[in-house]
Formats: structure tokens, sequence, C-alpha cells
């Protein structure tokens, strides 16, 4: 499912026009990015949480030369399955 589908769906569901949709996706992503942004963590109970975290910095090997490379420390984002979200999928 692509966003295009995501707002049809989310439009149907919740007998919305698909404007309307598109603007409460983009505030909730728009949301959860700056939530992130800041360090928080994101809990929707049921759904499950996203959160940061920190991803050190290491030595990889580039696998065409073999040459050793550096890689820069991160951050990236998590999101662990709420158990509502984890049980209706299995």
């Amino acid at each position: 499912m692509n966003k295009a589908e995501l707002i049809e769906a989310m439009a149907s569901e919740a007998g919305l026009s698909k404007a309307d949709s598109k603007k409460a996706l983009d505030a909730f992503i728009n949301a959860t990015t700056g939530c992130l942004k800041d360090g928080d963590r994101l809990s929707l109970i049921g759904f499950g949480s996203f959160s940061i975290s920190k991803r050190a910095a290491r030595t990889g090997r580039n696998p065409q030369t073999g040459k050793e490379i550096q890689i820069a420390a991160k951050n990236v984002v998590k999101f662990k399955a709420g158990s509502e979200l984890a049980s209706a999928v299995n």
C-alpha cells in the first residue's frame, strides 16, 4: 500500500473526503517527525511505539575492494508493534 492508497482507505473508513484524509495523514507524519526529532518517544497504545536509537560509528568494508571505511554515527527510527497489532496480523 502506498500513500495514495492509504489516503483512500482512510477516507472510506472514516467517511471523510480524500482531501481531509490527506491533511490528517500529513499532520500525523509531521507531528511524528517533530516528536522524534526532539528525541521523544511516540506511543500509540495497542498499535505500537516509535522511538529513536543511536547507532555508534563503526568501521566497515567496501565489498568490492575490501578497503576499510568509516561509517558515521547516526540516529535510527525504531518501531515496536503493540499487542493488538501483533495479534491482528498473526
